[in-house]
């Protein structure tokens, strides 16, 4: 069992930057891949990014790409993802989830979620 508690959302202007945090709980942390989702009102959740266990690929989504950057500190069992230049459309409620093994960029391979956290960028 893997909870995941995000942190680090907020308010910030067009051009912004935030780092996201979500903490897990588990010994095994280091054996799960993870990923980030975001869910903007009224339309279905969307991968952002995903980092594998050891941390040492990533994958990002197009939109996000060059903008948004995730890492882990399996030692703290945290990951966290760094957003840069933020844009209006950006604004969502963003969620963290861990599966076991690879990483995934489909929202269903993802076992654990965390219970999101907002992220509005004003313009």
């Amino acid at each position: 069992q893997v909870q995941l508690v995000e942190s680090g959302g907020g308010l910030v202007q067009t051009g912004g930057s935030l780092r996201l945090s979500c903490a897990a709980s588990g010994r095994t942390f280091s054996s799960y891949a993870m990923g980030w989702f975001r869910q903007a009102p009224g339309k279905e959740r969307e991968f952002v990014a995903t980092i594998t266990w050891s941390g040492v690929s990533t994958y990002y989504a197009d939109s996000v790409k060059g903008r948004f950057t995730t890492s882990r500190d399996n030692a703290k069992n945290t990951v966290y993802l760094h957003m840069s230049n933020l844009k209006p459309d950006d604004t969502a409620v963003y969620y963290c989830a861990a599966r076991p093994g690879t990483w995934g960029m489909s929202p269903g391979v993802y076992v654990y979620w965390g219970q999101g956290t907002q992220v509005t960028v004003s313009s």
